[in-house]
């Protein structure tokens, strides 16, 4: 608390000083305009908001990395799904953890203490915030859409939950970090965005004022987290029919959809006249919406690398499952690439093909992770 009271008023004396705008004082102050390059975006927020909490690793005694909160929230997972929106069919694929909350699932892992509160009264929960901020960021819940440096956003993102850190609330601007870089947006901009996620309207997540006091047994933290991680690769996560879509199965109607030249469920007939922009997607989901690069395996991998010493006899099995979901990472970045090539509608079963070897490689890392 005191920490964070002390960076406001060296943004303010700074910008009071040189005439700067809260957001690039901020970012002169602490050096940080972004997260760093390959990372993912949730899980530099909640690191972030943690050191700011004053929260240390016990193995380290310095701040979590972004990979270990990453693996903590639930690493990896493979949603496929194909749909049509307004008229144009097309598909996403969510390759983090998923659909578990994943601030809420990486707190609950570690024992640490958060509040997270809803409000239909956007006038209260403006007000809620102001308060809130005094002592530390607030991780918010909004529609993507209606940021505006969020104007290119899929109109269908709307309905999904994009989280933001609201660093600070001065008069009539809020300072908005969105991991990948600071902005400022005018009240009535971010209540538009605030209010505009129905599903979790006004919702708002701060740490524990005594989070920084937690005992935490990382090492059960880390087994609990990837539990989680192979029970939803394996299936079921739902518990009724739409978990075809989910984890290794998902990935193996990924490739069989894929390689399908003449069915209807098949990429070649189903996006007939929208295969290049479907194709274009492939790459944006695997690379950066709701994802790390790489479809998030490179980061999952570094989180197994750290977290193996703390485990014991079962380190050699992580890091063994380490080095296959690198690999993985690596093929799904080629399939990334394949997929922006000019030719990539004629390669449609070249990129089955990928797709079989990359969850090759998953099943592999599973079969050493589920002993452990």
């Amino acid at each position: 608390m005191t920490e964070q009271r002390n960076l406001k008023k060296l943004v303010r004396d700074r910008a009071a000083r040189t005439g700067e705008s809260y957001m690039t004082a901020h970012r002169q102050v602490t050096g940080r305009s972004a997260a760093p390059a390959g990372g993912h975006r949730d899980s530099a927020l909640l690191a972030g908001m943690l050191r700011q909490a004053g929260v240390n690793a016990p193995h380290t005694g310095r701040p979590y990395s972004e990979a270990m909160i990453a693996g903590l929230a639930g690493g990896i997972g493979f949603l496929y799904a194909t749909f049509a929106y307004a008229g144009h069919p097309t598909m996403t694929i969510v390759a983090q953890h998923h659909p578990d909350p994943w601030l809420p699932t990486a707190l609950e892992h570690l024992g640490l203490p958060y509040d997270q509160r809803h409000s239909t009264s956007a006038a209260k929960a403006m007000a809620d915030l102001r308060v809130l901020l005094a002592d530390r960021p607030v991780y918010c819940t909004v529609d993507r859409t209606r940021l505006p440096w969020q104007r290119d956003a899929h109109p269908w993102t709307a309905a999904e939950p994009y989280g933001v850190v609201v660093t600070t609330a001065g008069d009539a601007i809020v300072s908005v970090d969105d991991g990948r870089g600071v902005n400022e947006i005018a009240d009535d901009g971010f209540v538009a965005a605030w209010t505009g996620h129905r599903k979790g309207r006004h919702h708002r997540l701060v740490v524990g004022d005594d989070a920084a006091t937690v005992a935490v047994d990382l090492p059960s933290a880390v087994r609990r987290a990837i539990r989680l991680t192979v029970g939803h690769l394996t299936g079921p996560v739902l518990g009724h029919s739409f978990d075809v879509n989910f984890g290794l199965s998902g990935m193996a109607k990924l490739a069989e959809q894929l390689g399908d030249p003449r069915g209807r469920a098949g990429w070649a007939r189903s996006f007939d006249g929208h295969l290049d922009r479907v194709l274009r997607r492939l790459d944006e989901c695997l690379e950066r919406e709701y994802t790390a690069p790489g479809a998030t395996r490179p980061l999952y991998a570094a989180y197994l690398t750290e977290a193996a010493p703390l485990l014991g006899g079962d380190a050699d099995a992580v890091l063994n499952a380490a080095g296959h979901v690198a690999k993985a990472g690596a093929a799904w970045s080629t399939i990334a690439r394949l997929a922006c090539e000019p030719d990539a509608s004629a390669r449609l079963a070249e990129l089955a093909a990928a797709v079989d070897e990359a969850r090759s490689l998953e099943v592999r890392a599973v079969e050493a992770l589920a002993a452990v």
